[in-house]
């Protein structure tokens, strides 16, 4: 120990000397292990921390599968969850979850409009939430309402008339609890106005509690409350389908038994139910951490790569100043030699100043990697779970010093075992101002191409990603969002009429607004995250039901597709005339007649379509208009059908949209005075201009874009410096000879074309070696690209003028300070 303290105090010693060096290697390893740290904190949170939940490695979610439809995240009805229940005996529980919207008044405040989340009364307790104030649900709590049997106890269902209303039950999530009632625990017990029915307060839940389920399935992470699901399984549905179910096997139950004992529940359900047999049904497991993050792996690992591969350049850098630095030190290295010192003894001395190294450009990194993980953050796309997760923890620590230890390493060993084997008679007897320079040439060239093959591979997936945004932006997503801003307001009457003068008064008085165009409303809007699906079929359909096939069903206004300026194909779109209940027309997008009726006119043909009841009903095309992109721009995504508001018997469309000649957030005070003045109760939620949907969507591709790009640039400035630097040393080393060549005659010129000829040829046989890599690495990238293959040729070669041009810069000042030397100076170095 007391040895090791002096290596380190002669270490430091030594590097004061040389304060510049010292700096400039710290700073680029900080640029290296900041970039790694900020980015192993995203995947540490996302991809390797367990889920925040009670026994979570055997959580797992459940899926339907309609197989003949083409759908593989289908949602399940009560009935097959009281199934699953009943015999899934390898699980210890079986809860399922629905996330909707409601309005909330009664409880003194102004009126909003709340995100609820019904859960099975043992959901919370399962997933291990704790309550800080009242109580948590009991089984009591889901006493069913009196409903129709085929209503399917859907969240928010009204019960008959003279039926007696039940209080809904709720549980207050603690940040709602805190700003809406300023964390006042007399909150339980009281009732409020939710949706136009009472619900009694029980609970509050203790901070910190997320629902974490994948992206798209329409379930909040952190609602307002969660209420208790009233479901009847004695006359639960098994078509109307709004559940998302987990369950936690049992302990020593395997994943495969698993799922082997819910696909003979899946078959059992096909055996006993025609449309499940024609649809075929079958149930799919998945460990709820994996699922989680499916989407998101692909982009973290390709992330995880790019800064690995910017912290090797780091490091080659940083082992080029140090053999740069060896080769001015070997006089002193030889000296020690000579007087005793082992070769172990000079390799540890080295690598301890390279461990030195390597501890500054730690700190200064986590310095970096705490800037960085804020913008990541901020960047971050709403896609990416756990975002709250991310931080500096011990893990992350832990990865930044085995990263500098990995770094001191890899700049440090090979140049010190260099280093620490001098020709003690040559060095000794070497005269002039520049002893051993000459030597680690072919080493410190090879460090240089390995640099330029290395940032090639990421200035290559910069460009694919580069390539990948301008296509994601010049997609025609099949509607125009400029100049439209939504918001949401459903009508709280019971009686149809009273919904329907709400929504025919609502847009007149937003018609009314100067500077407004177009009013619209549906559920859902394009890329607005909601989900609807129903099934159809043509006459194949009647003899045979496994012809039935699924789409996005869109609920809308007439004049929906000229507020959206979505073009229209054939046909025509829907007008006042159908927005009626006993309306029976229909208008399909380009896909679905493609599907339904190919190298045919579907205006005028007859859809048999499951929309609003139990049986599918006929209705007829009255015209196909262009595909509209919900589910991302990224992909088509499913065919869509729509139907009037008034066909689903009013105030479904909730979701409105209002085009304006000019901004469309200045009409926000004027939108929520036009819903005050009809209902002053109504909340209006999620005002937001539609571009900010179409951002959103686009926000993963910008995400990988944003960094890789940062990345590629490191990466390049650093490789041009590495190769500038190599340069910079050879004309030193090279001066007599120089001087020599210009003496006898030879031109500026043709000493200029030989430093950056040679500077070229090491850049060409990195870049070689970086189309090999780049073809092999980018694979992984494939998930991510839109538009554009991995091994895009003109992405490649692209890039390949691009980097030449930087390395012809790099090589243009050592090419030029050689062409420049005075002959007479240069042969005095001999």
């Amino acid at each position: 120990m007391d040895t090791l303290a002096k290596d380190f105090s002669y270490a430091l010693r030594s590097l004061r000397k040389s304060p510049a060096f010292a700096l400039t290697a710290m700073l680029t390893l900080a640029l290296g292990i900041g970039a790694s740290t900020a980015i192993f904190s995203v995947a540490n949170a996302v991809l390797l921390r367990p889920l925040p939940y009670a026994q979570a490695d055997r959580l797992m979610l459940l899926w339907g599968e309609l197989r003949a439809r083409d759908v593989t995240d289908f949602p399940f009805p009560p009935g097959d969850l009281q199934d699953l229940r009943e015999q899934g005996t390898l699980f210890q529980d079986i809860e399922a979850v629905a996330s909707f919207r409601q309005p909330l008044a009664g409880d003194g405040a102004d009126p909003e409009q709340v995100r609820v989340t019904g859960v099975t009364t043992n959901l919370l307790p399962m997933l291990g939430a704790r309550v800080a104030v009242g109580r948590g649900f009991v089984p009591e709590d889901a006493t069913p309402q009196p409903q129709a049997a085929q209503a399917g106890n859907a969240p928010g269902a009204a019960p008959p008339q003279n039926a007696p209303q039940l209080p809904a039950i709720v549980v207050l999530e603690h940040g709602f609890w805190q700003r809406r009632y300023g964390g006042d625990p007399g909150v339980v017990g009281r009732t409020i106005d939710l949706g136009g029915q009472r619900a009694q307060v029980v609970g509050v839940l203790a901070p910190g509690f997320e629902l974490l389920w994948p992206p798209g399935t329409n379930v909040d992470a952190v609602p307002d409350m969660f209420t208790a699901l009233r479901i009847d399984y004695e006359t639960a549905s098994r078509i109307n389908v709004f559940l998302r179910v987990v369950g936690r096997l049992k302990p020593g139950v395997t994943v495969a038994q698993g799922q082997e004992q819910v696909e003979r529940i899946a078959a059992d359900l096909r055996e006993r139910f025609p449309i499940k047999k024609t649809a075929d049904l079958h149930f799919r497991l998945e460990p709820m951490h994996e699922d989680l993050v499916a989407d998101a792996r692909p982009a973290i690992v390709a992330l995880m790569g790019a800064v690995g591969f910017v912290l090797l350049i780091a490091c080659a850098n940083v082992a080029n100043l140090l053999l740069m630095r060896a080769t001015a030190r070997e006089r002193e290295l030889a000296v020690r030699a000579a007087l005793g010192s082992s070769p172990w003894r000079l390799v540890r001395q080295l690598l301890t100043e390279s461990v030195v190294l390597a501890g500054g450009g730690a700190l200064l990194g986590l310095g970096l990697a705490y800037a960085g993980i804020r913008l990541l953050v901020a960047l971050a796309p709403a896609n990416l779970p756990r975002l709250d997760a991310i931080r500096i923890d011990p893990a992350v620590l832990a990865f930044t010093a085995l990263a500098s230890l990995l770094a001191a390493a890899l700049f440090g060993l090979v140049p010190a075992l260099r280093a620490a084997r001098p020709d003690l008679g040559e060095v000794l007897r070497a005269s002039g101002r520049t002893p051993g320079l000459g030597g680690g040439k072919l080493l410190r060239q090879g460090v240089v191409m390995a640099e330029v093959a290395l940032s090639f591979v990421l200035l290559v997936g910069c460009g694919l990603m580069v390539r990948s945004f301008v296509a994601l932006s010049r997609t025609d997503p099949g509607f125009d969002p400029r100049g439209v801003l939504t918001f949401v307001a459903n009508p709280q009457a019971n009686a149809e009429e009273a919904r329907a003068a709400f929504m025919r008064q609502l847009r007149e008085r937003l018609l009314a607004i100067p500077g407004v165009q177009a009013v619209t409303a549906a559920n859902p809007l394009p890329l607005d995250g909601g989900v609807g699906n129903a099934r159809w079929g043509t006459e194949e359909a009647v003899a045979d039901a496994s012809k039935f096939q699924q789409a996005n069903v869109h609920i809308v206004l007439p004049g929906y597709f000229e507020a959206l300026r979505t073009r229209l194909i054939a046909g025509r779109p829907l007008a006042e005339g159908d927005n009626r209940p006993t309306a029976t027309g229909i208008v399909i997008d380009e896909l679905l007649a493609a599907k339904a009726f190919p190298g045919q006119s579907a205006v005028g043909r007859r859809l048999l379509v499951r929309v609003r009841s139990p049986e599918p009903e006929w209705l007829e095309v009255l015209g196909v208009v262009a595909h509209q992109r919900h589910e991302s721009l990224a992909a088509d995504g499913r065919e869509a059908m729509y139907v009037t508001d008034g066909f689903m018997g009013h105030g479904a469309a909730g979701r409105w949209a209002v085009r304006t000649s000019g901004d469309p957030a200045r009409l926000t005070p004027q939108v929520r005075a036009a819903v005050a003045e009809l209902d002053p109760r109504l909340p209006v939620a999620e005002v937001q201009p539609m571009e900010a949907l179409v951002d959103q969507a686009m926000a993963p591709t910008r995400f990988a874009l944003v960094l890789i790009g940062v990345f590629a640039v490191i990466a390049a400035v650093l490789a041009a410096v590495g190769l500038y630097g190599v340069l910079a040393t050879g004309v030193r080393q090279r001066t007599a000879e120089i001087g020599v060549r210009m003496a006898l005659g030879a031109p500026t010129g043709s000493i200029f074309r030989l430093v950056l000829g040679e500077g070229l040829r090491l850049s060409a046989v990195g870049a070689v070696l970086g189309v090999l890599a780049a073809v092999l690495l980018t694979r992984v990238m494939r998930s991510m690209l839109v538009g554009v293959e991995a091994t895009d040729p003109a992405t490649f070669a692209t890039i390949a003028v691009l980097f030449f041009v930087i390395a012809a810069l790099a090589c243009w000042l050592p090419a030029r300070r050689a062409a420049g030397l005075d002959p007479k100076i240069a042969l005095r170095e001999e």
